[in-house]
């Protein structure tokens, strides 16, 4: 379980995050919707222990990630929008050396490779350079790489931008999978796509969660209306 309490951060004197408080448990898929620049990714970047927070706290399975931080990071995958791949690698390799750089044991990174690789559909594709692999298939790898230690929190930043109709849907596929062992967070504007495998919704809103709406028994239509109204500003 993901808990983030009351976390705000200031940049160049002003506020873009404020009292973001939140709990995603096992099994939830939380959608992050907003308009550009509300805080989006710098929120991701803080729950990934990239930008540190000017007060809150953020633990996964009561592990801080400001006082254990390394305990913290081991529990979490994190997919930035820009992903950094090495071109001249191949898919295997470049999962190798992330597993190992994350500290994986040796005689664990073969088979942490396999199930990450078979999980986001690149297994047949291990021995390809990635340089020569379309966006999509380099957008896979790197969701494999974020899952080779097999998280209990992925974070996910603008993870379908970029994605044609059918990747969308294999992106989907993919998500839901993971989220039977994972609690999953992502952000994101593709409404449409979203509504189809999220469980909850939070619109940031001026640095602010603004509306929290849960999908559960909500028609798809009905769902985007509802996120789109409060993207707005309007009652949801």
């Amino acid at each position: 379980m993901l808990e983030v309490r009351n976390i705000a951060f200031t940049y160049d004197r002003r506020p873009v995050l404020r009292d973001v408080s939140f709990v995603v448990s096992p099994g939830e898929t939380v959608s992050i919707v907003g308009d550009n620049a509300v805080g989006k990714t710098t929120l991701m970047k803080v729950l990934a222990t990239l930008q540190a927070p000017d007060s809150g706290h953020i633990q996964i399975d009561g592990q801080d990630a400001l006082a254990r931080p390394r305990a913290y990071r081991r529990q979490l995958g994190y997919l930035p929008e820009t992903p950094a791949l090495y071109d001249d690698m191949t898919v295997k390799d470049y999962l190798t050396y992330r597993a190992r750089l994350k500290g994986e044991l040796d005689k664990r990174i073969r088979r942490r490779v396999g199930e990450a690789a078979e999980m986001c559909q690149v297994a047949d594709l291990l021995r390809r350079p990635i340089g020569k692999l379309s966006y999509g298939i380099r957008k896979r790898v790197a969701l494999a790489d974020a899952m080779l230690l097999r998280p209990r929190v992925l974070l996910l930043d603008d993870f379908l931008a970029g994605l044609d109709r059918t990747m969308r849907e294999a992106a989907g596929a993919i998500l839901s999978s993971v989220a039977a062992f994972a609690s999953v967070i992502v952000t994101g504007h593709e409404l449409t796509d979203l509504v189809k495998w999220s469980t909850r919704f939070l619109v940031l809103r001026d640095g602010v969660i603004s509306a929290r709406i849960p999908a559960s028994g909500v028609a798809a239509a009905d769902l985007v209306a509802r996120v789109d109204a409060a993207l707005k500003g309007a009652a949801s």
